[in-house]
């Protein structure tokens, strides 16, 4: 398919809701994978609608396992969290910014998959971070919006110092 350009922090479609898809057609399969190969490139976790640039509630995750590959989440609800975790996450739109957050620890996601069959996706630890901060993404919220501070070589900076 075709990579597309990932969407800077300075531009405003970030901080947008994004809308439902009503039909998974030929258009939003073709985006899905698309998405696919631009996360492929930028060597990331995951990747949201916005993000390239599209108002559509959309991501995909590199679940970091050669069986299942890519996952494709359209229309994703968080129906379940378990626990907290905490820790360092970065942003493919944020270069170069590193906040500390935190966020549960499992979570049950359904969605419909790249063919519109709906599904329901248990996971834990790194890949129920990712599909958090993606769907955060669908919400209009950045990283920059969730952590408690940014994360640098010195440690970290407080934004209320």
């Amino acid at each position: 398919m075709a990579i597309r350009n990932i969407v800077p922090d300075t531009d405003e479609i970030l901080h947008k809701k994004c809308r439902p898809i009503t039909e998974v057609n030929d258009k939003i399969k073709n985006l899905a994978l698309d998405m696919i190969d631009t996360l492929k490139e930028a060597q990331g976790v995951g990747l949201a609608g916005p993000q390239v640039g599209m108002l559509r509630r959309i991501f995909v995750i590199n679940t970091l396992d050669e069986e299942q590959g890519f996952k494709v989440f359209i229309n994703p609800e968080i129906i379940a969290t378990m626990g907290e975790q905490e820790g360092a996450e970065a942003c493919l739109s944020i270069v170069g910014f590193e906040g500390f957050v935190k966020r549960p620890q499992k979570v049950a996601v359904k969605a419909l998959d790249i063919d519109g069959k709906e599904f329901v996706w248990e996971a834990e630890d790194l890949m129920a971070r990712a599909i958090c901060h993606e769907n955060d993404h669908l919400d209009g919220k950045t990283i920059k919006d969730t952590c408690e501070y940014e994360l640098t070589d010195e440690g970290y900076e407080d934004e209320e110092e």
